[in-house]
């Protein structure tokens, strides 16, 4: 009975076991700063920005619509703005809410 339960388990799951493996989770993935070059969020690519080596996503907020930093101006998504954020009236505040997607590799 435990065997034939087993059975109708897997066939109800569509025969495979569920797994993260070669998964990597949200946070996890890490960048080179070519890699996060392309997240530049132009042409439908997300945008991303890395910060004292977090990468953290913008694609949804406003200041950063289309990949460049508004009113800001000069600033675009897809690099190492480190530099940019500690001389920032708003400082490192900003980041706190926003979703980190990885690192940024040294």
């Amino acid at each position: 009975m435990i065997l034939g339960s087993s059975v109708m388990l897997l066939a109800a799951c569509g025969g495979e076991e569920a797994t993260d493996e070669g998964d990597e989770a949200e946070g996890d993935q890490e960048f080179t700063l070519e890699e996060l070059g392309e997240y530049d969020g132009q042409d439908g690519n997300d945008a991303y920005v890395a910060v004292d080596g977090v990468v953290y996503d913008v694609t949804d907020v406003a200041e950063w619509e289309g990949g460049e930093h508004a009113p800001a101006g000069g600033l675009e998504a897809g690099g190492d703005h480190t530099e940019e954020i500690e001389e920032a009236p708003h400082g490192t505040d900003v980041l706190e809410d926003l979703p980190t997607v990885g690192t940024l590799e040294e």
